[in-house]
């Protein structure tokens, strides 16, 4: 038996025929941007997330730029962010001038330590950005506090957590703004590169699309040094189809993880923890901790189970960040995790069999 890490195909194939209505949809429009799919999807999403606002960019990376842009955040300014997270979230941030401040991780839920985040403030200290990081809501009570304290602007990078829930509320609605991708393997995935902005404050969205518009509010008038980042007709169509599922997804995603948790007895692996309130994790990514990470990798592969390293170096290890090469002693949580990683497959539509094969091959490793 074969166990992909993900199966695009076969998520996509139960959908097939409203995504090719969509892109028919489309093509007899004969408007690939800024048209009515745009719209829809756009007010759809802000429905969703139970905000005022959406705004689709090209990426996750340039949704997060934008919002810092759009606060006039910058040259000489600096935004904290995790050590354990994807580089784009560090990136965003030097894109636009200003300095990323990296908070180790909790090793409870791998999102940022909200506790170790005070001691790296600064007077220039502008932002702190939460990741919702494999799916798992960061600690937002938490986080928002210490913002107001300080008087910060709360960033959300969402990116992996599409429909995650704390107290009833969204990812998209928690912070400020948040940034979405709408990358293919996400739970909420575009047959392309997509991304969106979601917020409240309508100043804000309405500079995060001037922004992404060659800083254009008005055609051929330019108030801001912008870029192009926008959200084309097609990948806004596909996403409309697959947003009706996402809740279904979603459900599927905890059902699964929640029996990996549950029956997987080894003690070489450790099992991320599911939260009391279930739906703060969406399970974008299972990730479990084993110190023989390669041996581990290659015994499940020998058996047919295809898995991934989320992520294998960590970000001052990067050669983007030269200037913090050897700092990862600062981060011991953030070192564990990228030495011990490893993703289990987990998708909509994986079978009981696979599922079972997978606890199995687990266990006996």
């Amino acid at each position: 038996m074969h166990v992909p890490y993900l199966d695009l195909g076969l998520i996509h194939s139960r959908i097939q025929k409203e995504l090719d209505e969509a892109y028919h949809m489309v093509m007899d429009r004969q408007w690939f941007i800024g048209g009515k799919a745009d719209e829809q999807f756009e007010e759809a999403f802000a429905a969703y997330c139970g905000a005022a606002y959406c705004v689709g960019t090209g990426n996750g990376l340039d949704a997060i730029r934008l919002i810092l842009l759009a606060y006039g955040i910058g040259q000489g300014d600096e935004v904290i962010v995790p050590a354990n997270t994807f580089i784009a979230t560090a990136l965003a941030v030097s894109f636009v001038g200003a300095v990323p401040v990296f908070v180790d991780a909790s090793l409870d839920t791998f999102t940022i330590d909200p506790e170790k985040i005070e001691e790296k403030l600064t007077k220039k200290t502008k932002a702190i950005i939460a990741v919702h990081l494999y799916g798992r809501c960061a600690d937002m009570e938490t986080i928002c506090r210490l913002a107001r304290k300080h008087s910060l602007r709360v960033i959300e990078d969402a990116a992996q957590a599409h429909g995650a829930q704390v107290d009833g509320k969204r990812t998209g609605v928690l912070g400020d703004a948040a940034a979405f991708s709408f990358y293919p393997g996400k739970n909420l995935g575009a047959l392309g590169d997509a991304g969106a902005v979601v917020t409240n404050d309508k100043e804000i969205a309405g500079k995060v699309r001037a922004y992404g518009n060659y800083g254009s509010h008005e055609k051929y008038v330019h108030m801001y040094k912008g870029c192009n980042s926008r959200l084309d007709e097609l990948q806004a169509a596909f996403l409309s189809v697959k947003l009706r599922y996402l809740d279904g997804w979603n459900r599927e995603r905890r059902r699964i993880a929640k029996e990996y948790t549950e029956r997987i007895h080894n003690s070489r692996v450790v099992c991320p923890q599911i939260p009391k309130d279930e739906e703060e994790h969406v399970f974008h990514i299972y990730p479990v901790l084993v110190e023989e990470r390669r041996s581990f990798v290659e015994f499940l592969g020998k058996h047919g189970i295809m898995t991934n390293v989320h992520y294998p170096i960590p970000i001052m290890e990067q050669g983007a960040y030269a200037e913090d090469k050897g700092q990862i002693i600062n981060y011991p949580v953030t070192k564990r995790i990228c030495k011990q990683e490893v993703s289990l497959p987990l998708y909509p539509g994986i079978t009981e069999e696979q599922i079972e094969l997978v606890i199995q091959c687990v266990d006996s490793f």
